[in-house]
């Protein structure tokens, strides 16, 4: 058996590159620079509220958003740390401590380098849009969830992994809020959301708007409120307090504790982490194509291989996992970048403030990074889907509730194996449904024919089995007409067995006319063909004459 072809490693940097001018240059390091200021707060925020120091989330967003866009297969998506693993990354990292977290998110980079080689990143699209609904919103109420300790100030030790148990932590400590932390919060939530934007294409911003919308909401909300907080001397936790500031360096390179018992435990966070990395990366990358259509179009497979070597990479320094990022990739887009190059500054921009600013770091109060998270919790939820409900059908909405529900009070893993069981019982279902067993009116004298319409499979061959208690009396022979017939698996080849031994025991002939060339090629595989005996096979209803 021959090994399947591996996709080529053809980063798209290389063919964007070739005829790259100066003023595509320009542009993209003002867009790098741009996105790289973007992405600061949020690198900081999700290694926070993931459980990790601040500084892994700076590192992944360095080293990783620095390898996925040299080596990846979109033109202008920035990869890095993304909210949808803040919920994975502290249930594996509360479970399995840091060490198993990091050879986890190496055993998913491994995964997603293979599942690119292997061509298989068209198979993260046959994922149900329902599911990936669900599991998102779920996530992001579950970010929102986690942010209510630092936003209200709370003096809880250690939040819990777990929906209910957060809730308890929650209830059990709501006397002791801070009210300076809702109020910065909230204040840090408000400039997100107000500052100006020159989003709109139709009404482009001019003047000192235009000016202020080119600095990011989330860095004049975060050195704002680092500067009220110094300024009024507030008693809020900053991230020099929880974690005594930032180093101005990388983390060493150092390999991850290698634990073989903890290890074997891994399976499930491994496929996890890899599977929403793929899926992540991957409409990210589609959402990049549909707003920049003068582009070339992704390349799946090459953004998985990419995928795979940065989250190889980072945990040799001490990361967390990194994927492709909605927020700055569109953030990049807008910018007008044009190619990776923007990708790779945004990294580089990041890397000369951890070198230069990285003290500064220390003041942080860690309420305002939660009022952003919030910010970025809404921003991820297509809330809009819960008011769309009633408009699909029940398929739809069990698998969107299903897995929003799972998400939230078990856990991501739970989630997406049900709702993909799920979808594929409906399918299975709708699938049966639609396979059909005709009777046709013209016909030979002592004939019984039949049009079979769909796909003879495992879920469908109940309608067949039946068929010899439902015979006319005095039928000596039974026609099945299958052109319409597009499909039939292993268990409908078996059907058809069956149905051969059940009507010789009658004494009743089974022939079947125009069968398309699947089927054919399975009944002749199968040696049903030559069971059916000579002239069983024919091309036309008229070919068969009344029995004797």
């Amino acid at each position: 058996m021959p090994l399947p072809r591996l996709h080529p490693f053809r980063p798209r940097s290389l063919a964007l590159l070739a005829g790259y001018s100066r003023e595509q240059l320009v542009t993209d390091v003002g867009a790098g620079i741009t996105v790289g200021i973007v992405a600061l707060p949020l690198a900081l925020a999700f290694a926070i509220a993931s459980g990790l120091r601040p500084e892994q989330g700076l590192a992944t967003a360095i080293i990783a958003g620095f390898l996925i866009s040299l080596l990846g297969g979109s033109s202008v998506q920035i990869g890095g740390p993304a909210g949808a693993f803040i919920v994975v990354v502290y249930g594996i990292l509360q479970r399995y401590g840091l060490a198993n977290l990091l050879l986890a998110t190496m055993g998913a980079g491994v995964l997603l380098l293979l599942m690119g080689a292997l061509r298989l990143g068209a198979l993260v699209r046959f994922i149900p849009v329902a599911i990936v609904t669900g599991f998102t919103n779920g996530i992001a109420v579950l970010i929102a969830l986690a942010q209510l300790k630092d936003f209200l100030g709370l003096r809880i030790e250690k939040m819990p992994a777990d929906f209910f148990g957060q809730i308890e932590a929650l209830a059990t400590h709501i006397g002791s809020v801070n009210p300076a932390a809702p109020a910065l919060a909230a204040a840090c939530m408000a400039v997100v959301l107000l500052w100006p934007k020159n989003i709109a294409q139709d009404r482009p911003l001019t003047g000192l708007r235009r000016a202020l919308a080119l600095l990011p909401g989330t860095v004049i909300a975060l050195a704002a409120a680092t500067a009220v907080t110094a300024a009024f001397a507030l008693p809020l936790d900053t991230i020099g307090s929880r974690f005594g500031g930032i180093p101005q360096s990388l983390p060493a390179l150092a390999w991850p504790t290698l634990d073989w018992a903890g290890a074997k435990q891994l399976v499930i966070p491994t496929l996890t982490l890899a599977l929403l990395g793929a899926i992540e990366s991957l409409l990210c990358a589609r959402v990049a194509d549909k707003l920049t259509p003068h582009l070339p179009r992704h390349d799946p497979n090459q953004e998985l291989m990419a995928q795979g070597i940065a989250n190889l990479t980072v945990p040799l320094f001490g990361g967390l996992p990194a994927t492709g990022t909605i927020a700055r990739t569109v953030t990049n887009i807008r910018a007008g970048a044009t190619s990776p190059v923007a990708g790779i500054v945004h990294a580089l921009t990041l890397l000369v403030i951890l070198l230069a600013a990285a003290p500064l770091a220390a003041h942080v109060p860690l309420a305002a990074l939660a009022g952003i998270l919030l910010v970025v919790a809404w921003n991820m939820g297509e809330w809009h889907e819960f008011a769309r409900l009633k408009r699909f059908n029940l398929t739809y909405r069990t698998l969107l509730v299903g897995t929003f529900t799972l998400t939230v009070v078990a856990d991501l893993t739970v989630a997406v194996e049900v709702g993909l069981v799920t979808a594929c019982l409906f399918f299975v279902y709708r699938m049966s449904q639609l396979f059909q067993l005709r009777p046709l009116a013209e016909a030979p004298a002592g004939v019984a024919a039949y049009e079979l319409y769909g796909a003879l499979f495992f879920g469908a061959v109940g309608k067949l089995e039946t068929l010899p208690e439902q015979l006319p009396a005095g039928t000596r022979t039974v026609a099945l007409q299958m052109h319409r017939l597009v499909q039939m698996d292993t268990t409908g080849v078996e059907a058809l067995r069956e149905l051969l031994r059940a009507l010789g025991k009658r004494d009743v002939r089974l022939v079947l006319i125009q069968v398309n060339a699947q089927p054919l090629d399975l009944l002749r595989r199968s040696g049903l063909a030559a069971e059916l005996g000579e002239g069983a096979i024919m091309q036309s209803l008229s070919e068969l004459k009344s029995p004797a």
